[in-house]
């Protein structure tokens, strides 16, 4: 049996500063139920400000006193010091839980920074990719002209790209001579801010390879597909020239126009804030990431969400970013249902993504892909991630991508500034 990877130090503190904010937001949420139940008959039901007063006030203000020192203890058991467990040690337990925690919480454990966020990274045969790196032309096996990029989606890390033993990465390798080269990054970050990491890093990646580059195709699963749209459209109003080199992007189950279970938690939220009794729970609702809300309509750019509030309900605000031209673009769905047209193909999907957004589809001009037909391919009786390794999923992205190459023009987004 394989002994299980050690815990990281720098988990435990993780994890600490995780479990002391946990309970500061469970104590304020207590204490708003608390005044709530005691003094919303005075008002008519609407919701009282401030704290309690007297014995009460003296209770909670302990409890946070408390929990901060407690803090404030670990931090000093466990210093920033101490050193790492090497980050190449096989690990896909860990790796799993950090990826879904990030894609939750991804934005908080950023912005306090918490040991536990993800960096973004590019990874090529299980290891960190540091760019520029000399050792990048001593690789092996040998990099080819070919670069395949690999982008996952929420709560998943580049390890999910190998599922029931499938990996379509390196099954293209194999078939028609891909490097490729997988992407790691906070899925909870906002998505604008995770393309414009990936067009920078994508633009080193391109400039340190150390052989000719034939051609760079990218493959992005579910939000993966919305960070390389974002990306696409950072690079090209950079005048990067890494968009110069894509010749394919193909999605798999990406909702380009959101899905409809952020939409439905967002109006959740929005009843639970009716009632006084019930509003404290909103607070659990907000603590979704920024990518999660994101999601609510497919959001690409900084501007779609920086104007209003994320929990509002403001309706689709996108700016309408057409697909890049001069590059091949498919896209792939998913549906649970068994024929075209059915329930589950119209309003659940792949169970997470409907099928018309997977494909780009919408009812305003402005903002449908208007893919052809001959690149667009639906899945029946499949799920979301069921697109990671069926058989008919990699024949058909193996049909588009080894198709001949044309001469492809520069590349072009409408828009772009």
């Amino acid at each position: 049996m394989t002994a299980k990877p050690p815990v990281r130090p720098t988990d435990l503190r993780g994890v600490g500063r995780l479990a002391v904010a946990a309970t500061l937001g469970i104590t304020d949420l207590v204490e708003q139920m608390h005044q709530t139940v005691l003094r919303v008959p005075e008002r008519f039901g609407l919701p009282i400000d401030g704290p309690i007063r007297g014995i009460t006030e003296l209770v909670y203000a302990s409890i946070r006193g408390i929990t901060q020192l407690v803090g404030h203890g670990l931090d000093t058991v466990l210093p920033p010091s101490l050193p790492p467990v090497d980050e190449s040690l096989p690990s896909p337990e860990r790796d799993a839980l950090v990826a879904a925690l990030n894609g939750v919480l991804g934005d908080y454990l950023t912005s306090s920074a918490n040991p536990l966020a993800l960096n973004m990274r590019l990874r090529l045969n299980e290891q960190p990719l540091g760019l520029p790196v000399p050792a990048l032309a001593a690789a092996s096996p040998p990099l080819g002209g070919k670069i395949l990029v690999l982008v996952h989606g929420l709560c998943l890390n580049d390890r999910h790209w190998n599922r029931k033993g499938h990996d379509h990465g390196a099954a293209l390798a194999a078939d028609l001579g891909y490097t490729p080269v997988y992407l790691r990054y906070n899925t909870g970050l906002h998505i604008s801010a995770n393309g414009r990491t990936f067009a920078d890093m994508l633009e080193t990646l391109v400039q340190h390879w150390p052989v000719p580059i034939e051609e760079l195709t990218i493959v992005a699963h579910s939000m993966g597909g919305l960070v390389a749209r974002s990306a696409y459209h950072d690079a090209v109003a950079a005048a990067y020239v890494w968009p110069r080199h894509l010749r394919s992007l193909v999605f798999l189950g990406t909702p380009h126009h959101g899905a409809p279970l952020e939409r439905g938690g967002n109006w959740l939220n929005l009843l639970l804030g009716v009632s006084a009794y019930s509003a404290a729970f909103v607070r659990l609702g907000q603590m979704r990431s920024a990518g999660i809300t994101d999601l609510r309509y497919g959001n690409l750019l900084a501007t779609d969400w920086s104007r209003h509030d994320r929990f509002a309900d403001v309706g689709d605000q996108r700016q309408p970013v057409p697909l890049p031209r001069g590059v091949r673009v498919y896209a792939m769905a998913a549906t649970t249902g068994a024929i075209p047209g059915d329930f589950n193909d119209q309003l659940f999907g792949d169970g997470l993504v409907p099928v018309s957004s997977a494909l780009g589809r919408h009812s305003d001009a402005r903002l449908a892909l208007a893919l052809p037909e001959e690149r667009q391919w639906v899945g029946y009786t499949m799920n979301h991630l069921d697109l990671l390794d069926r058989p008919e999923v990699y024949a058909q992205l193996r049909r588009w991508l080894s198709a001949p190459t044309l001469q492809l023009s520069a590349p072009q987004v409408e828009g772009a500034e």
